[in-house]
């Protein structure tokens, strides 16, 4: 019996389900390395959204009178509940949580149609919605293990999260502190603000944030994501094109400005192991439904993720910009697709084949 499906469709003859659980497993070291370094906020938030993306999903497929099991089994609405979970803080405020992955499933999902039928990569826009909502809130880390001046427990992430004070009655402001005493931000963030007080790169890469010439915990975590890529690229669930043109275009860019202009741009490596650099060239560019589809189209759909990294962190107003990056490349994928596809045999190009 010859079944008919939606998309995304796969060359690999796997099951969504079984696609989602190795993505899902792929993402296992990026998710143990941010625990370890910034707490167990990551895993309450996990907890928060994956039951909001089940939550929701169920609840939008029974007004749609869809099925509700076999949409929950795929596992799409769990990954999109994580990848929207290790992009924001650990102690953002719970409601947040809730708030972002219901608008994922809801809006940018299910009101297109469901799994297959989204135009923007729903995690990317739930992230951008709550950046713009709740700027403050979403740039609020915690330093990371080794320069953070409290120790956080779990019931401390807990509280912090549901109650806005840490279990000994710290606020989140004092929480941020580093062991020198000041509010500490992410790598690319303190390094923007830096700029703008007058400070060379030299002079910023002094902070105790940095370790190496790239963020202290930080580096970790984008080598983890980038094992749990290569786990992918393994198992064939997703291709070499899009994550390679994406760090290939953020390279190129990025040394061409430091080279420009030393003193007043990061250096490529603290570009490549910073902010959710390998988060989002593994896990979220390569999202299948909302990508270029073409080989030569993904080639060119990631070259113009990684430029426009660079670009709005390097001269736009958001330190790490991959959602927004992301998103506007996905605008493209229409016309990079229309441009890029191959000619049917037989078919001679700007014309019909005789």
């Amino acid at each position: 019996m010859f079944k008919i499906a939606s998309a995304p469709f796969d060359h690999n003859r796997k099951q969504t389900s079984v696609l989602m659980g190795l993505v899902l497993l792929a993402c296992l070291p990026g998710v143990l390395a941010q625990t370890w370094f910034f707490g167990w906020g990551t895993l309450i938030q996990i907890l928060l959204a994956t039951l909001t993306a089940c939550l929701s999903e169920a609840a939008i497929l029974k007004l749609r009178q869809r099925a509700v099991m076999p949409a929950l089994w795929d596992g799409s609405a769990v990954v999109t509940a994580i990848l929207i979970a290790v992009s924001i803080p650990p102690f953002t405020p719970w409601w947040m949580a809730v708030i972002g992955t219901a608008f994922a499933i809801v809006v940018a999902k299910q009101l297109y149609g469901g799994l297959g039928q989204n135009l923007f990569n729903p995690a990317m826009v739930a992230y951008v919605l709550l950046l713009i909502s709740f700027p403050v809130h979403m740039t609020n880390w915690m330093p990371p293990l080794g320069v953070r001046a409290h120790e956080i427990g779990f019931f401390d992430a807990w509280m912090t999260i549901f109650t806005g004070h840490s279990l000994d009655g710290f606020s989140m402001l004092q929480l941020r502190q580093g062991i020198d005493g000041t509010t500490m931000a992410t790598p690319l963030d303190t390094f923007k603000t830096g700029l703008g007080q007058g400070f060379v790169s030299t002079e910023i890469l002094r902070s105790p944030l940095y370790q190496s010439g790239t963020g202290v915990g930080w580096s970790w975590v984008n080598l983890a994501y980038l094992l749990g890529g290569l786990f992918l690229l393994q198992q064939k669930v997703i291709q070499w094109r899009i994550p390679v043109a994406v760090i290939a275009g953020l390279l190129i860019a990025s040394t061409i400005g430091w080279m420009a202009t030393p003193d007043k741009a990061a250096t490529p490596l603290l570009h490549l192991l910073s902010g959710a650099t390998m988060l989002g060239a593994f896990f979220i560019a390569t999202d299948p439904v909302s990508a270029s589809t073409t080989p030569r189209g993904r080639l060119i759909y990631g070259v113009m993720i990684g430029a426009l990294v660079y670009i709005i962190r390097r001269f736009g107003g958001y330190p790490d910009a991959f959602a927004f990056a992301i998103l506007l490349a996905n605008l493209c994928v229409p016309l990079i697709d229309s441009l890029t596809r191959p000619s049917v045999y037989g078919q001679r190009k700007g014309g019909a084949g005789k």
